[in-house]
């Protein structure tokens, strides 16, 4: 009896080791979702604390696409005053490039899947690095005031990982990519997710959330622990 009961012992830790081994981390986001570029901060401060044992792997979710795609002047009353409630919530900045540029202006076509693409490009060819890309996206737009479908301004930023960025843009240009960004689209929406950010832990095929919305780091990692510790 004591034998089986060691060796029981014995299994589960080895069943628990391999759930953790198994464990990474699924954020969905959308680069011209402000919010997301609110949590950016403690999504890198989570990354970085816990890079030796978790992946992180960046979903596109498809904010604004379809009959949603249009002219940044078409929501610039909205956003006027929304970006403000990010920045007390947060601490993030927007930009003069943004709101004195492109949001002021008006003409700027607002769409996601630009933007979906240049991850879908860049997760080929630095997937360790998808989070910092993402963050770096996001400030593209809502500090410098890159216009969403500027391609060559999606090569600029690649160029700053150590990319070729006119290489990049082909890549862009390729249709394949654009079935991959379609392929996170389907993805977010197979996970139910209806707002971003929304981040998710993924143990062997199950997928528990631990944060729908914007939260700071520390609940963040609260969540987090909460579902390491189930899996004990």
């Amino acid at each position: 009896m004591k034998e089986f009961i060691i060796g029981l012992v014995s299994m589960l830790t080895v069943i628990s080791c391999k759930a953790q081994e198994n464990m990474k981390v699924v954020y969905v986001y959308d680069a011209l979702c402000g919010w997301c570029y609110g949590f950016s901060p403690a999504m890198n401060q989570f990354q970085e604390k816990y890079k030796s044992s978790l992946d992180v792997e960046v979903i596109s979710g498809g904010m604004v696409t379809g009959e949603r795609v249009g002219p940044i002047g078409e929501v610039a009353g909205y956003i006027s005053w929304a970006y403000k409630d990010v920045e007390q919530a947060t601490g993030i900045k927007f930009g003069k490039g943004f709101l004195d540029g492109i949001l002021k202006d008006g003409t700027a076509i607002f769409t996601s899947v630009p933007s979906a693409i240049a991850l879908s490009v860049f997760k080929e060819l630095q997937p360790s690095n998808s989070l910092a890309f993402a963050a770096a996206l996001q400030k593209a737009v809502y500090f410098d005031g890159l216009e969403p479908k500027n391609y060559d301004g999606y090569g600029k930023i690649a160029a700053n990982f150590g990319l070729e960025a006119e290489e990049f843009v082909m890549k862009m240009n390729d249709d394949t990519y654009l079935k991959q960004a379609e392929g996170d689209f389907s993805k977010s929406k197979a996970l139910g997710v209806t707002g971003f950010p929304t981040v998710f832990i993924e143990v062997n095929d199950t997928y528990y959330k631990i944060a729908s919305g914007y939260i700071p780091f520390e609940k963040l990692e609260k969540n987090f622990l909460s579902v390491k510790q189930q899996m004990k």
